[in-house]
C-alpha cells in the first residue's frame, strides 16, 4: 500500500465515526417497527395508518439515495455525511415533539432524506481513502456499525416504548445523531489541515462530465453492469425474501411471532461474526472464493430454514445464512466502490439504489408468491436463486481479472 493510502490512527478514527453514523442510519430505519401499536393508540388511528411512519420513511429514503452521489463527488463525501447526520438530529426533534401523526411522518421523512446519504457516501469515502488491497477488510469494519444497527433498531424501539414511552426513542436518536454529527464535523475540519487520503475531501468538482454523461459512462462498463445487476438480485432474493422468514417459521413450526423474530434476528449476528473474522477470511479465499462461499452458505441457510424439522435448528440456519449473506454483500460493496473511481459517489449511490429497489421488489414478490406456492417453496427458491447469482458474479469477477491480466 502506498503511503497516501496507509491506514493511520487518524484514518481509523474517521472510519469509526462513519461506522457510528451507519449504525444510527440503520437503527432509525427499524426503530418504529415495534412502536406501531403505541402510535396507533396515541393518535387514535388504525395500525395501517400508523405504519405510514415506516412506509413513507422507506419511500423517501429510496428516492433520496441517488441524489447524494453527485453531491458527494462535488462537495466532499465526509462533509456531506457530517451535515446529514446533524440534519437527522433535527428531524428526530420534530418526531419527538410531534403532536399528531402527520407531523411524526414529516419528521420521519426529514430523517430519511438525510439518512440516505450516510451508508453510500461512507462506502465511497472509504473507496477514496483506502487502497483496493485493503478496502474490503476496511469496509467490513465499517459494515459492523450498519449490521449492529440493523439488529438493534427494532430492539431499541421496543425497549424505549415499553419502558419510557415512544417519544424517548426519538430523543435518544436526537442525542445520538447530534453527538456523532458534531464529532464528524470536527474530524472533517481536522482533515482540511492534515488530509489522510488522496480524494474525497474536495470531491470531484473538476470532473468535466455532467451527471447524464457519468451515468452513461458507468453503464457502458461490463463489470459495473454486472455489479448493479447482482445488487438488484441480492436485494430481491436475499434481503427481500428475508421479510417472510419469521412468518414462515411461525406457520411451519408453530413458533410464536416473538420467537420467530428472534430466530431471524440471528442472521444479523451471523453478519457480525463475518465482520469480526473478515480480516482472516479475505486473503485466504479471495474475492471469487468469498462470493461462492457466501452464496453457498446463504443458500444452505435459506433451504435449511425452509425445511427445518425442529425449532431448535432454526437459529442455526439463520446464523449460517446471515454469515453467508454479509460475506457476499461485503464483496459486492467492495466492487461497487471501484465501478467508477472518477465519480465514486455516483457509482456507489447507483449500487445502493439498485439494492434498495431489489429489496422493495423482493418483499412484494415474496409476499405475493407465498399465497400461490407456500412459504416453504418461496424461501427455498430464493436460496437457490442466490446460489445461481453467486456463480454468475464469480464468473464476472473472473472475466474482469482476465481483462486486467490478473
Amino acid at each position: 500500500m502506498s503511503d497516501s493510502h496507509a491506514i493511520t490512527p487518524a484514518l481509523r478514527r474517521s472510519i469509526l465515526l462513519l461506522s457510528l453514523s451507519n449504525f444510527s442510519s440503520m437503527s432509525v430505519q427499524r426503530i418504529c417497527d415495534a412502536m406501531l401499536p403505541a402510535l396507533a393508540q396515541e393518535f387514535s388511528v388504525s395500525l395501517a395508518q400508523a405504519a405510514q411512519v415506516v412506509s413513507f420513511f422507506a419511500i423517501a429514503y429510496g428516492v433520496a439515495l441517488l441524489f447524494y452521489g453527485p453531491l458527494g463527488d462535488r462537495f466532499g463525501k465526509f462533509k456531506l455525511i457530517a451535515l446529514c447526520t446533524l440534519a437527522c438530529s433535527v428531524g428526530s426533534v420534530v418526531s419527538a415533539l410531534a403532536p399528531d401523526l402527520a407531523t411524526l411522518v414529516l419528521g420521519r421523512v426529514l430523517v430519511a432524506v438525510a439518512a440516505a446519504a450516510m451508508i453510500p457516501m461512507a462506502l465511497a469515502w472509504v473507496g477514496d481513502a483506502v487502497g483496493y488491497e485493503k478496502r474490503q477488510e476496511t469496509l467490513a469494519l465499517l459494515g459492523l456499525g450498519s449490521t449492529l444497527g440493523l439488529v438493534s433498531g427494532q430492539l431499541l424501539g421496543g425497549l424505549f416504548t415499553d419502558w419510557f414511552g415512544w417519544r424517548w426513542a426519538f430523543w435518544f436518536l436526537t442525542a445520538l445523531f447530534g453527538v456523532v454529527g458534531t464529532l464528524q464535523w470536527r474530524d472533517w475540519r481536522a482533515q482540511q489541515e492534515r488530509p489522510h487520503h488522496m480524494a474525497g475531501l474536495a470531491g470531484a468538482a473538476g470532473q468535466p462530465q455532467g451527471f447524464a454523461a457519468q451515468l452513461h459512462s458507468l453503464w457502458r462498463r461490463p463489470h459495473a453492469r454486472a455489479v448493479l445487476l447482482v445488487s438488484l438480485l441480492q436485494g430481491a432474493l436475499a434481503f427481500g425474501a428475508m421479510a417472510i422468514w419469521a412468518s414462515h417459521l411461525h406457520a411451519h413450526l408453530g413458533l410464536s411471532l416473538a420467537a420467530s423474530g428472534a430466530s431471524v434476528a440471528l442472521a444479523g449476528v451471523g453478519g457480525v461474526l463475518y465482520m469480526l473474522t473478515a480480516r482472516q477470511l479475505i486473503p485466504r479465499l479471495g474475492e471469487r472464493g468469498l462470493v461462492l462461499t457466501g452464496a453457498t452458505l446463504l443458500a444452505l441457510g435459506a433451504c435449511g430454514l425452509a425445511f427445518v424439522p425442529h425449532p431448535a435448528l432454526a437459529p442455526v440456519a439463520t446464523l449460517v445464512a446471515g454469515f453467508g449473506l454479509f460475506m457476499l454483500h461485503n464483496t459486492l460493496q467492495t466492487n461497487a466502490t471501484q465501478m467508477a473511481p472518477e465519480a465514486r459517489g455516483l457509482g456507489v449511490a447507483m449500487f445502493s439504489t439498485f439494492l434498495f429497489m431489489g429489496q422493495s421488489l423482493g418483499v412484494v414478490l415474496a409476499a405475493g408468491l407465498v399465497g400461490r406456492w407456500g412459504s416453504t417453496a418461496v424461501v427455498a427458491a430464493a436460496g437457490c436463486g442466490v446460489l445461481c447469482m453467486g456463480v454468475f458474479f464469480a464468473r464476472a469477477l473472473r472475466r474482469r481479472d482476465a481483462l486486467r491480466g490478473v
